[in-house]
């Protein structure tokens, strides 16, 4: 049965964006996460298997079902690309004489980048955690006598 160059076009794509994701996990400016999404949504339109052995991986399968279930981001998630993209911008804006131009233009790029990551909701997941408390306030009083 002949591939169409669609489906084919999506796989190559899929293992381009694998191949930088996890490129990007040991080379500091390459970013992993989007390139890791755009992996999971090649293979997810192209090969159901490959996207579900992306899925099933521990590090990167709750990312991507968060991302894919509800565009959610988790808190540690956030907090690390935060932690990189300051120091990465910080230490180019440091080792590089740019123009202000350019060095506003930067910063607005990294700034709109963060407000788009904090704006992102959190996985239910986290929230349903926190909703398994006891709600009931009888349970939580002490009884005195």
């Amino acid at each position: 049965m002949p591939v169409s160059p669609v489906r084919l076009l999506l796989l190559v794509g899929g293992w381009i964006s694998l191949g930088l994701g996890l490129l990007g996990i040991f080379v500091p400016l390459v970013p992993t996460t989007p390139f890791i999404l755009l992996a999971a949504w090649c293979f997810s339109k192209s090969s159901p298997r490959l996207h579900a052995q992306l899925l099933k991986q521990p590090f990167l399968g709750s990312m991507i079902q968060n991302w894919e279930q509800e565009g959610s981001i988790s808190r540690n998630a956030k907090l690390m690309a935060t932690a990189c993209i300051i120091a990465l911008f910080g230490c180019s804006l440091l080792a590089f004489p740019f123009s202000i131009l350019l060095t506003i233009f930067l910063v607005c790029i990294g700034t709109g980048v963060l407000m788009f990551i904090w704006t992102r909701p959190k996985p239910s997941c986290h929230l349903n955690q926190l909703s398994n408390r006891t709600t009931d306030p009888g349970k939580n009083l002490v009884r005195l006598g």
